[in-house]
């Protein structure tokens, strides 16, 4: 999680989760993006909505640590067309516990998308 940028920051939850993030920061800044749920376009097997079932679907594990987003072991690219959408911001899921930062609107989706993550 502290960096490069456009790195991978995997790790497991819970003993049997793995969440798979995007590092967002220069090298030595702590900051990424937990990828929560994604919509699948070809070649996935099993459901993407939540951390654990998306990285089971894309078989993701530790392994994939630290490897480069723009590589071609694994990542992320724009797809050729896309419809257009909007954009929701709501706040995070349990995290009760933030105080303050409980009621940020730091979770984002796309609006009536199927794929998402549910509370």
């Amino acid at each position: 999680m502290f960096g490069p940028a456009g790195y991978a920051y995997i790790y497991l939850i819970y003993g049997m989760y793995y969440c798979t993030n995007v590092v967002t920061e220069s090298e030595g800044t702590g900051s990424a993006i937990l990828l929560r749920a994604v919509e699948p376009i070809k070649n996935i097997q099993g459901r993407t909505q939540g951390p654990g079932l998306l990285s089971k679907a894309m078989h993701i594990d530790k392994q994939l640590n630290q490897y480069d987003l723009t590589g071609d072991i694994i990542y992320i690219a724009e797809t050729e067309t896309q419809e257009p959408f909007t954009i929701v911001e709501k706040p995070r899921i349990g995290v009760h516990y933030a105080k303050d930062w409980a009621e940020k609107l730091l979770r984002f989706y796309i609006k009536d998308n199927a794929y998402i993550s549910k509370p």
